[in-house]
């Protein structure tokens, strides 16, 4: 399906034309009918021959309702620019065609109505010269007259060529809905229409608002029910759930996968009117509208950088186009949002240098600028701002969800190794440091650590240690461990005493350091073994007839019951020996 939103000045045929291309009123109001005009927006369809179903928006287009008529334009990709040729240019016409130049619209048709009641040729011109200075260039300009007739297949040829060109949308992408209408439907329910982008709905699924989830219970498109439908397309949602707060402007969701947008950082372009916007401007997005505090940046050419402080978050993302309107004086202004989630500005000249890193970018998605930008992200989130990577390890090291800029992990890794040598300097019986209170000094998430150490550095039980550490133990240790190993060289079964220890000055500090040297066995808190121990223990317990009591382990063993109960429960936990349902025990065999 094609969706195309109509533009122009009032009471110049738009609705008109639409009845005659489509055959349908897209004026549903007693009201538009009285009066003449288009107060609501509208919508009739049609298929062209070769090209399907075209869907068609139609906007009012007397001043008084230009909120109205911009939350028509901001969804829809293709526009109807319809002036009339018994009048001159007029305004309406004019600030239609600065909207839709604002948001970049370049897929469009010009229509000049009333052929029949004036020479078209004058406002052929006049369209055609206007439209050349916006985004809408090169447009066809086609004469018609709905009333007689006369040009329809012009036209309609003419919106076939632009429609062919359009490019198609990708039916997996999320979901992003601006609701620019509610209404209930008896026996159904609540009701909400509006142009889905991109992205498919379909009855069964889940999505979300400001103010909670709903699930949609039947999917309509053009005016009859289908059992789903992917963007573009115009869509009348049967919702249930938290319907409370749906109204014009609401976004509905794909759940999770969007950044809720309360500051912003924008290029401004000027299109109608003042060159800067006011302090205080409205931004339409989509179907919505909210006030904004405008912050200027820094200028980038004949553009303008910019942040904006949204009075209530949006779902936006990089590349988003909308537009500022001054509410006083009718100015308009381009928006291209850079920046979903800016850093905030706190210290003095913040915005100059934010203008500097903001001059380098386009509103393209460009994973890889963002990665080095913010330094450390996590890959959800640069799905939810409009950036996401297919290879995020290609551009940036990754560690689970979570992507570090190569730029920040050398000079994190660099950090590491000089915070690991400082700490084993200044505490040798301790070396290493435990990766969380290393993740806490680099500013990093632990997997993240983890992930970009690098020679000398290495991860050793919780620990990140240098490899190029002295392995020797301090000289008054080594002296106390080689007379330790001489009590252990005459029973290496039996456990010093805790007098014995403190003899030797082997306080906890220089114990656990021996452990993790492998120069001593702590099989439990207190108890310390020769280095080997178990292993010399083992081919001592596969000598006794199999199995064996806990009283006769410890008399081959020649050892007390403080020392062999802690050294059996270390042998069962190295699998090398089995614990049976008696409190007996047997030596395992290979392979265990």
């Amino acid at each position: 399906m094609h969706v195309v939103v109509t533009a122009g000045h009032v009471d110049h045929g738009k609705s008109t034309l639409v009845r005659a291309l489509t055959g349908t009123d897209p004026d549903r109001l007693p009201e538009e009918h009285r009066r003449g005009l288009t107060i609501e927006l509208g919508y009739a369809w049609t298929t062209l021959p070769g090209t399907g179903e075209v869907a068609f928006v139609d906007v009012p287009g007397h001043e008084r309702f230009v909120p109205t008529t911009l939350a028509g334009i901001g969804p829809v990709p293709v526009a109807l620019l319809v002036v009339a040729a018994d009048d001159p240019w007029m305004p309406q016409a004019a600030e239609h065609l600065a909207a839709l130049d604002a948001l970049e619209v370049s897929h469009a048709v010009v229509a000049v109505t009333r052929s029949d009641l004036a020479d078209p040729r004058p406002a052929v011109a006049r369209a055609g010269a206007e439209v050349a200075r916006t985004s809408l260039a090169g447009a066809p300009v086609v004469p018609v007259s709905a009333r007689a007739g006369a040009g329809l297949g012009e036209l309609r040829a003419a919106l076939i060529a632009v429609l062919d060109r359009i490019p198609g949308q990708d039916p997996d992408a999320d979901v992003r809905l601006w609701v620019d209408r509610r209404f209930t439907v008896k026996g159904a329910g609540t009701v909400v229409t509006g142009t889905l982008p991109a992205g498919r709905v379909a009855a069964g699924r889940k999505l979300t608002h400001p103010g909670g989830t709903v699930r949609v219970r039947a999917v309509q498109s053009l005016g009859r029910e289908v059992a789903e439908a992917t963007g573009v397309a115009r869509v009348a949602l049967n919702v249930t759930g938290d319907v409370d707060g749906l109204e014009r402007g609401t976004p509905l969701l794909t759940p999770g996968a969007w950044w809720q947008a309360g500051v912003v950082d924008v290029r401004l372009r000027a299109v109608r009117g003042a060159e800067h916007p006011p302090e205080r401007p409205i931004l339409h997005v989509g179907a919505t509208a909210v006030a904004v505090h405008h912050r200027p940046l820094g200028e980038d050419g004949a553009t303008w950088l910019a942040r904006l402080s949204l009075d209530r978050p949006l779902p936006l993302r990089v590349g988003d186009r909308a537009l500022l309107r001054d509410p006083g004086d009718r100015a308009l202004w381009g928006v291209t949002v850079l920046d979903p989630a800016p850093p905030e500005l706190r210290r003095r000249g913040a915005g100059g240098r934010r203008a500097a890193v903001l001059r380098g970018v386009d509103g393209r998605p460009d994973p890889a600028g963002e990665i080095a930008r913010r330094e450390v992200v996590t890959t959800s989130f640069l799905r939810r701002i409009g950036t996401p990577t297919t290879d995020p390890a290609a551009i940036g090291v990754l560690a689970g969800n979570v992507v570090v800029s190569p730029e920040r992990a050398d000079r994190a890794a660099a950090d590491a190794e000089r915070l690991v040598r400082e700490h084993d300097g200044a505490a040798p019986l301790d070396p290493g440091v435990p990766t969380a209170a290393l993740a806490d000094r680099l500013c990093l998430p632990e997997p993240a650590v983890r992930a970009l150490l690098r020679p000398p550095l290495q991860l050793r039980d919780g620990r990140v240690t240098s490899d190029q550490r002295a392995t020797g133990l301090p000289e008054r240790v080594e002296a106390a461990l080689s007379a330790l190993d001489a009590d252990f060289a005459v029973a290496p079964f039996v456990a010093p005493t805790a007098d014995r220890l403190r003899e030797l000055g082997l306080d906890e500090p220089a114990l656990a350091a021996a452990a993790r040297a492998g120069r001593v066995l702590r099989p439990a808190p207190g108890v310390v073994l020769a280095a080997d121990a178990d292993q010399r223990a083992l081919t001592e317990l596969a000598a006794l007839p199999q199995p064996f009591t806990t009283s006769e382990a410890r008399a081959q063993l020649g050892t007390s019951r403080r020392a062999v109960l802690p050294l059996l429960d270390h042998l069962d936990r190295q699998r090398l020996t089995r614990r049976l349902p008696d409190d007996r025990r047997e030596v395992r065999g290979p392979g265990g």
